[in-house]
């Protein structure tokens, strides 16, 4: 039968499925913010920072500690762009990455993505703090280029949002419910939610099996409380739903199968190592763009520098074990790698690694089927390290 759709009053809630989920006690110490923001829009620095990192990871957890108006003293933003512009510029950039794999994917077993139709494509204006920037025009649909969000509006009204991560909502998820895709702060600058109609949010679910009983929702938190409200509407690529209020807010999707989905591989290289020895970090992950933006994260910690090698990232994904295989033959950690949906803050990933110049055949093979899912070749131009340091852009408030 065709995917179950859940009801679409916008004041009715899901509890497994009809009401709210009972309040987790001290999960992830969520505060409350349900009020637009207030920032001024004429206010950003066009480069984030390792610091604005630590600020997005604050307003993951508050939701809105922010400062009145949204500006930063010239001494903060030479801070910000002296400490990290280059490793926020990767974390955007891969976030743009994964909304071009959605673009690009093509699925033997969904056979076609639908993608959303009559929408008008708008690139965000950026912002501190990892946020992004649109202006919005009454009755059009807008769909962000970066992270494939489409919004409708009733009345002209700046929208600002960021990509957050699954890791600190996922305790939320009961009673057979799973995350579909990204989960976003979303908030309108100094004008109610409700000039906002509706929005859709980008998924990474296979439907190529539309017997399957599947019900998709949107988990909203408000306040310290989830909830989990219906859908409107969805199709290969998205599920819309009706603003109801906004906060952290993001698709999910029940059902007691394994839910195929459409996935990504990330490789990073190692820089700075004797050029001799080439070492690689190979990710596997939905391609949801909260997903990609933890393993950048988490890159970033590293005690050595990686850089990203763009390569065609998207694949499928089944929950399973993974073997990755190389030619020539490298020292390949560790053998087989297991790939759930599990949401943790810390991924896994293979590290390869060679004793020769390139180039290198990667080829991803599921480990039970002995299918290849996913082949890439590194070559030597994707090895040529980059040690040119960026000129300073310095920016200015109002």
């Amino acid at each position: 039968m065709v995917a179950k759709m859940a009801s679409c009053g916008a004041a009715s809630h899901l509890e497994d499925g009809d009401g709210d989920v009972p309040a987790l006690e001290n999960k992830d110490n969520l505060s409350e913010s349900d009020s637009s923001s207030s920032d001024n829009p004429g206010t950003s620095t066009e480069d984030s920072s390792e610091d604005d990192e630590e600020e997005e990871e604050q307003e993951e957890e508050g939701f809105g500690n922010e400062d009145v108006n949204g500006e930063e003293t010239e001494n903060q933003q030479d801070n910000a762009e002296e400490s990290g512009s280059r490793a926020a510029d990767a974390l955007h950039t891969e976030a743009l990455n994964g909304k071009e794999a959605r673009d690009k994917l093509y699925c033997e077993k969904c056979k076609a993505i639908q993608k959303t139709h009559g929408s008008e494509v708008v690139t965000p204006r950026r912002m501190s703090r990892g946020r992004l920037q649109v202006q919005l025009e009454a009755d059009v649909s807008c769909e962000c280029s970066v992270t494939g969000l489409v919004f409708e509006a009733t009345e002209r009204v700046l929208v600002q949002y960021s990509i957050l991560s699954w890791s600190k909502f996922a305790g939320f998820l009961e009673n057979s419910w799973k995350f579909a895709g990204p989960i976003f702060n979303v908030e309108t600058v100094k004008k109610s939610a409700s000039v906002l109609k509706s929005i859709q949010f980008p998924h990474c679910v296979c439907l190529a099996h539309p017997e399957d009983e599947m019900t998709f929702g949107v988990l909203h938190i408000k306040g310290k409380r989830p909830c989990i409200e219906p859908t409107v509407d969805h199709s290969g690529s998205h599920v819309k739903w009706n603003v109801t209020s906004l906060s952290p807010v993001g698709p999910i999707i029940r059902t007691t199968k394994p839910v195929d989905r459409h996935g990504v591989v990330l490789v990073y290289k190692q820089l700075g190592s004797s050029p001799h020895n080439y070492s690689f970090h190979i990710y596997l992950a939905a391609n949801s763009t909260s997903d990609i933006k933890d393993i950048s994260k988490q890159v970033q910690a590293c005690k050595n520098r990686y850089i990203k090698i763009d390569k065609p990232p998207t694949c499928k994904l089944d929950e399973g074990t993974y073997r990755l295989l190389s030619e020539p033959e490298g020292e390949i950690k560790p053998q087989e790698l297991n790939f759930t949906v599990a949401v943790t803050k810390m991924k896994g990933y293979f590290e390869a690694f060679f004793e020769q110049p390139p180039p290198f055949k990667l080829d991803l093979i599921e480990a039970n089927t002995q299918e290849l899912v996913w082949s890439a070749t590194i070559r030597e131009g994707d090895c040529v390290e980059d040690t040119k340091k960026k000129p300073r852009k310095r920016t200015f408030s109002g």
